[in-house]
C-alpha cells in the first residue's frame, strides 16, 4: 500500500511540474503577444492563449500516462490518472480529465459474432430495438447486400436527403446517427459504452478492460452475468484491481463464465480519452483527444 501511495504521489508531483511548466510558457507567450501585436483584441488574445494551454494539457496528460503506466501490468479506476487534475494561477486555469476507452465495446468489431452478441446484450439492457445492430453491421461492411433487419445504400438513397452507406469503419460515434433506426435518444444512451477505436492498429478484436468497464459493459460480456455477479466484480476490483484476466474466475458466479471470455478481456488499457479545459480570463477552450499509450494520437478535437 505504501508503494502504491508513493507511486500516486510521484505521479501527481510530476503532473504538477509538467503542467506548471506549460503554464509558465503560456505566461511568457502572453507577454510576448502583448508587446509584439498590440492590435489584437484582448478577447481574441485570451482565446488564443486558452487554446495553447488546452493543447498543452493534452500533451502533458499523454506524456504522464506514458511515464506512469508503460511499466504497469494493469490499469484501474483507482489509479491517479482517473482523478481529474486542476491547476490555477494568475495566467488562468487548466483542468485535465482522463478516461479509458479500453473499458468500452468497439462497435467497429460488430462483424465479430462475439461482439455482436455483446452489443445485443447491451441493447437489451438499455431497452433498445434489436434490429439496430443489423443496420450498424450493414453500414460498416464493405458490400451493399443488406442482412435481415439491416439497411444498405438502396434504403438510404430513398430518404428525403439521400446518402450512401459508409461501407467502412466508423471514425466517430456521431456517425451512428446516420444509421437506420438510431435516433439521437438511442445514440445518447449508447455513447457511454461504445468506442470506435481499436487497442492496436489492425487488431482483429479489441479487448475490454474489466478493471475500467462499466457495469453495463461487464453484464453484456455474457448472458449469464446477472446484476448480482456484476456487483461482485465491481466490489472485487474496488478492493483489489485484477492483475490478470484469469483472476476473474475467482469471483463467485464467474468460475465457468470467465473461461469463455478468454481473448476478449484484459486488465490493462491502451486507449485513453484526454479532455483538457483551459480558461484565461473570460475565454475558455477545450481540447479532447484519444491517444494510445505509445503516444499515437487517434483523434483530436478543439471546441
Amino acid at each position: 500500500m505504501t508503494g502504491r501511495l508513493n507511486n500516486e504521489s510521484g505521479f501527481a508531483l510530476i503532473l504538477t511540474l509538467v503542467v506548471t511548466a506549460l503554464m509558465v510558457a503560456v505566461v511568457v507567450e502572453m507577454i510576448h503577444q502583448v508587446y509584439v501585436d498590440t492590435s489584437l483584441s484582448r478577447g481574441f488574445r485570451d482565446g488564443q492563449q486558452a487554446s495553447i494551454l488546452a493543447e498543452s494539457g493534452v500533451t502533458g496528460g499523454a506524456k504522464l500516462l506514458q511515464m506512469g503506466l508503460s511499466g504497469r501490468s494493469y490499469t484501474s479506476l483507482s489509479d491517479r490518472w482517473a482523478t481529474p487534475f486542476k491547476l490555477e494561477d494568475e495566467a488562468g486555469s487548466l483542468e485535465i480529465t482522463i478516461s479509458e476507452e479500453s473499458g468500452k465495446i468497439n462497435v467497429n468489431d460488430v462483424a465479430q459474432s462475439k461482439t455482436m452478441d455483446t452489443l445485443k446484450l447491451l441493447g437489451t439492457r438499455l431497452k433498445l430495438p434489436g434490429e439496430i445492430w443489423s443496420a450498424v453491421s450493414d453500414w460498416i461492411d464493405s458490400d451493399d447486400i443488406p442482412i435481415s433487419g439491416g439497411a444498405e445504400s438502396v434504403y438510404y438513397r430513398t430518404l428525403k436527403s439521400p446518402y450512401s452507406a459508409a461501407n467502412g469503419k466508423l471514425t466517430a460515434l456521431t456517425e451512428l446517427s446516420l444509421v437506420k433506426g438510431i435516433t439521437p435518444e438511442i445514440l445518447g444512451k449508447l455513447r457511454p459504452y461504445l468506442t470506435t477505436f481499436s487497442e492496436e492498429t489492425n487488431s482483429p478484436l479489441s479487448k475490454i478492460n474489466i478493471n475500467t468497464a462499466s457495469k453495463e459493459v461487464l453484464a453484456a460480456l455474457d448472458e449469464h452475468i446477472d446484476d448480482r455477479t456484476t456487483g461482485q466484480i465491481l466490489e472485487r476490483r474496488r478492493l483489489q484491481p485484477f492483475k490478470d484476466p484469469s483472476e476473474l474466475s475467482k469471483v463467485p458466479g464467474m468460475e465457468t463464465i470467465a473461461m469463455g471470455l478468454g481473448g476478449r478481456i484484459s486488465v490493462k488499457g491502451n486507449l485513453f480519452r484526454i479532455i483538457s479545459v483551459a480558461r484565461v480570463k473570460d475565454s475558455a477552450r477545450t481540447v479532447e483527444a484519444v491517444v494510445r499509450l505509445s503516444g499515437e494520437v487517434l483523434s483530436w478535437q478543439e471546441y
